[in-house]
């Protein structure tokens, strides 16, 4: 006979007591424990049978259950999380620029030496690679005018949406560091940046036409970045005082426009730039300090306004595919102490005036196919400033053998019929006093910089506008 069961009406829709008569007899069972067990409830006391023929239940008054267990405690009444502090900041400026320095942190991808830790609150100034300074426009009340993160080794994809999002920004340093991506167009409305270097980096595609219209920019370093195509003749008629764009992937011939420029510190070495130097380069003489225009393709001869940068202390054409005397203009550069034209095909004779230049550290020809020098140049020859090794000049050492002289097939000039390698626009003394040989190297701004990733020091020029 089977055994039945009583459920008190009470429990007929609970969930609870279904668990109970089902399987907490089982669990029991199987536990070996006594046949009745008694469980404490809100209202009553419930009473459990195990038998051989099934579950006897007995149920004491009360409504709801509990099992085995006390009342929950109650939640503890802990207070509620404090307010963040409201970011007060110095002015309305600095405000402005703070969601955009923190946006641009949340892009960078590498920062090896922690500098975006110190981007922390609403005193922007302090942030390391950060300096304000009264802007143009209002002396009562400082801005963000400064950002120098040069050598930082900061990574971003890109620095569009910061830079050009910064208003009152003057100067912008981020040599060497891992900025990627092209140069957004908008920098164009920063209206009192000056200094922009983003060399040593990871920039590519075109010349970056937005600073053709920035008239007060007077600073611009991409070099050792992946920029391509051409240059724009514009950029020769910016009012700049320093041009770098060496170390890219620039190709083209040099604009005719080139001595247009009003620069003072202009390199362009290591591109593949092709053609003839322009004659217009004479017309920046009053400005050319430095002109480096080493190892590219430039071909045809050294034209003679060369002779007519008068303030000239650098002129580096080394490794190219020049040819041709040098001219004798040349001798009229006074102020030269570093000329290099080593690593062409120039020929004949290293003119007189040149080498009896006096402020000359260093003159280098070596890698051409000269074949004559005269006792000034010699001199120079034994004093160490003039190196002349493997051309073709009898009885000297260290030159091209006498077939690979013989077979060099010199070219041609094709220069206006009034030109003459001879021609020599200044009035050279007669007889040149006695020539002090210097034993420290020149002091460039730029030569020593183009091999290297380090940003150059700034000209005075630029120091005092600094300070």
């Amino acid at each position: 006979m089977t055994a039945k069961t009583c459920i008190h009406p009470l429990f007929t829709n609970s969930l609870v007591f279904i668990f109970i008569i089902t399987l907490l007899p089982c669990f029991l069972h199987a536990q070996g424990l006594k046949n009745t067990a008694f469980y404490e409830t809100s209202t009553g006391t419930l009473g459990i049978s195990v038998g051989a023929g099934g579950v006897s239940v007995g149920v004491g008054v009360g409504v709801g259950v509990g099992i085995g267990s006390a009342p929950a405690p109650e939640a503890p009444n802990y207070p509620p999380p404090p307010e963040p502090e409201p970011l007060i900041f110095e002015n309305e400026r600095l405000a402005v620029v703070y969601p955009v320095i923190h946006r641009f942190k949340k892009s960078i991808t590498s920062d090896p030496h922690g500098i975006t830790n110190t981007w922390v609150g609403p005193r922007i100034c302090n942030y390391t690679g950060f300096y304000c300074d009264h802007p143009p426009d209002d002396n009562s009340l400082r801005a963000l005018a400064g950002i120098d993160f040069n050598g930082y080794q900061l990574g971003a994809p890109t620095l569009d949406d910061f830079v050009d999002q910064l208003p009152d920004i003057a100067i912008f340093h981020a040599n060497t560091n891992n900025f990627a991506g092209a140069i957004s167009p908008k920098i164009a409305q920063l209206r009192y940046l000056y200094e922009l270097d983003l060399s040593n980096n990871k920039f590519s595609g075109q010349f970056p036409m937005a600073v053709l219209g920035m008239d007060g920019l007077s600073f611009l370093d991409i070099r050792f970045n992946s920029f391509t195509g051409t240059v724009p003749a514009q950029i020769f008629t910016q009012p700049l005082d320093v041009l770098f764009i060496n170390n890219n992937n620039f190709m083209q011939t040099l604009p005719a426009n080139l001595g247009s420029t009003p620069v003072r510190y202009l390199t362009i070495a290591n591109n593949r730039f092709v053609g003839p130097i322009p004659r217009s380069i004479g017309n920046a003489s009053a400005t050319l300090v430095e002109v480096l225009l080493l190892n590219n393709q430039l071909s045809g001869c050294l034209p003679y306004e060369i002779g007519l940068l008068r303030s000239a202390t650098v002129f580096d054409a080394g490794n190219n595919l020049l040819t041709g005397p040098i001219p004798c203009s040349f001798g009229c550069l006074e102020k030269m102490e570093l000329l290099n034209l080593a690593g062409n095909q120039l020929y004949g004779q290293i003119p007189e005036a040149v080498c009896a230049l006096r402020n000359l550290v260093n003159l280098s020809l070596s890698d051409n196919y000269f074949t004559s020098v005269g006792p000034t140049c010699r001199n120079l020859i034994k004093n160490g400033v003039l190196n002349v090794n493997n051309n073709c000049i009898h009885g000297l050492p260290n030159q091209r053998s006498v077939g690979e002289c013989s077979a060099f097939h010199p070219g041609s000039c094709p220069y206006p019929p009034s030109y003459s390698f001879s021609f020599i626009p200044c009035e050279l003394p007669q007889s040149p006093p006695p020539r002090s040989i210097h034993s420290s190297k020149p002091s460039t701004t730029t030569a020593a910089f183009v091999s290297s990733h380090r940003s150059p020091p700034l000209p005075q020029s630029l120091k005092n506008k600094l300070n």
